[in-house]
């Protein structure tokens, strides 16, 4: 049930193989050669910039994971007034709306900033392999 997604990307090669299709059918393989083509048209040079930027992006510490930690404590220093705020004079239902929706912002932000680290990763590997094959 929760084997992600390389799993399932298993799972549709498999069925392509056992079915006697070609594995370019598949959108993630036509993808990756879609992207593998346009950086083999890229100078080595412009690539290795490309590859510099690419590791920065995916090094980032960017704003969400800051949010994520930060986020806590500074509710934590304010909690006082917040709950004052929030649940007197009977406006409880505020309250669960404010909970809830700082806990969809925060797993949001936290899926986003890994996909984002994911799509760097794979830019990188497939730059360092068509910089290895050009040297």
């Amino acid at each position: 049930m929760f084997r992600g997604d390389a799993h399932k990307f298993y799972i549709k090669l498999k069925k392509t193989y056992e079915r006697s299709h070609s594995f370019n059918k598949i959108e993630a393989i036509r993808e990756v050669t879609e992207i593998q083509h346009f950086y083999l048209t890229i100078d080595s040079d412009t690539l290795e910039k490309i590859l510099y930027r690419m590791i920065k992006e995916k090094n980032g510490s960017g704003i969400i994971p800051i949010f994520v930690s930060t986020g806590p404590w500074l509710l934590f220093l304010f909690s006082e007034q917040l709950q004052k705020f929030i649940f007197s004079n009977g406006i409880l239902p505020w309250g669960v709306v404010f909970v809830l929706s700082y806990i969809v912002i925060l797993t949001m932000s936290v899926i986003l900033h890994f996909r984002e680290k994911a799509w760097a990763s794979f830019h990188i590997a497939i730059i360092k392999d068509i910089l290895e094959s050009k040297n």
